[in-house]
């Protein structure tokens, strides 16, 4: 492992650290205006939602690390106390990083990077007419972190209003593969959240889960079962019944793999190819059905 003390690297060697680390991060696409109603627009990918009732999100506007100076999104937020946070899908991913260019803040974002301003309902700040969906926000509190180059200011944001496209929406839900929204990985890489990218994970969290503790021994030692394997088997409410694994051993298969070599492993094999096609039971019953063999 590679040891590091922030107070001994350098602030441009922990911020690459830090962001290759915590990632993917969604993208704030904030939009704010001066006291003179210029707008602004500039994405910001340390942020999150952090609260649903009230609906608060939160990014945080570093000091410029080659100089320590700060951002006009950030004095824009100290004057108004609004900002529109915008999400960006794959359709604007290449005008969002048009719009972190540093222009003089006389020059608009919006229009260097083909971006359409359009009015929001409760602040003054504009919305991206193109973001899928976009968050007018009253601002509550800016924390600064810190005065060195690097250095966050959290501005805390709580959401007034709320635009959604309709055809990101599926059943009262936003659709991940329709939405298409891109995170921020360290340096220039960055994910799309969509397709083959997209995983579903099922674990009741009300209903307890057996736990690592509760598999069996063979299983624990397999050589052919991944930690994901284990961790599924691990949030099952029960281990399978002795009625469960007398019947699975009517299967031909099954039955090869009690008389064969090679046990558990044949046995944790077939689970793991059957756990590949979701038959979390089956793959359950038979790792199970291993250990019992390999105790006769």
């Amino acid at each position: 492992m590679i040891t590091i003390d922030p107070d001994k690297i350098k602030a441009k060697d922990m911020h690459q650290f830090v962001l290759g680390s915590v990632a993917p991060r969604p993208i704030a696409f904030a939009s704010t205006v001066d006291e003179d109603g210029r707008h602004n627009l500039a994405p910001y990918s340390f942020f999150n939602a952090f609260s649903s009732n009230p609906p608060i999100l939160v990014f945080s506007s570093n000091r410029r690390l080659r100089d320590n100076t700060t951002k006009d999104t950030l004095h824009n937020i100290e004057k108004t106390k609004e900002v529109v946070i915008n999400v960006v899908n794959y359709n604007i991913v290449r005008q969002m990083a048009v719009a972190s260019i540093e222009y003089p803040e006389d020059v608009s974002e919006f229009e260097k990077a083909g971006l359409t301003p359009i009015p929001s309902e409760m602040v003054t700040p504009p919305r991206v007419k193109e973001s899928p969906v976009q968050m007018e926000c009253k601002v509550q509190e800016i924390i600064p972190l810190g005065a060195e180059g690097g250095a966050g200011h959290l501005i805390i944001c709580r959401i007034v209003r709320m635009h959604i496209a309709e055809d990101v929406v599926d059943d009262g839900r936003i659709n991940p593969h329709k939405i298409d929204l891109m995170g921020r990985m360290g340096r220039a890489y960055y994910v799309r959240a969509s397709g083959e990218a997209i995983h579903t994970i099922v674990q009741s969290v009300l209903k307890q889960g057996i736990g690592y503790d509760q598999l069996p021994k063979s299983a624990l030692e397999s050589h052919v079962l991944t930690g994901n394997d284990l961790g599924r088997l691990a949030g099952l409410e029960s281990p399978p019944s002795i009625e469960e694994m007398e019947s699975l051993k009517e299967d031909p298969e099954v039955a090869k793999l009690i008389i064969g070599e090679n046990q558990p492993e044949e046995f944790h094999r077939r689970a793991h190819m059957e756990l590949a096609k979701d038959n979390l039971q089956k793959a359950a019953t038979l790792v199970w059905l291993a250990d019992l063999e390999l105790k006769k």
